[in-house]
């Protein structure tokens, strides 16, 4: 008979590769800022912002 060998098991519920806290704040920070600069894009000029999505002749 062949023998078999299986992986050890986890019990325990912690991811393999946990993000540390500060690295998800990071993250966060740098949304914010990203946010609060297309924020300050939409104040000086919308209306430019907005024309160059607008499709012209089908495009």
């Amino acid at each position: 008979m062949s023998e078999q060998t299986h992986g050890r098991r986890r019990d325990d519920d912690t991811p393999d590769d946990p993000t540390p806290a500060t690295q998800t704040q990071k993250q966060g920070a740098d949304v914010d800022d990203l946010l609060d600069e297309i924020d300050s894009v939409l104040e000086s000029n919308a209306e430019e912002f907005v024309r160059s999505f607008v499709q012209k002749g089908g495009q």
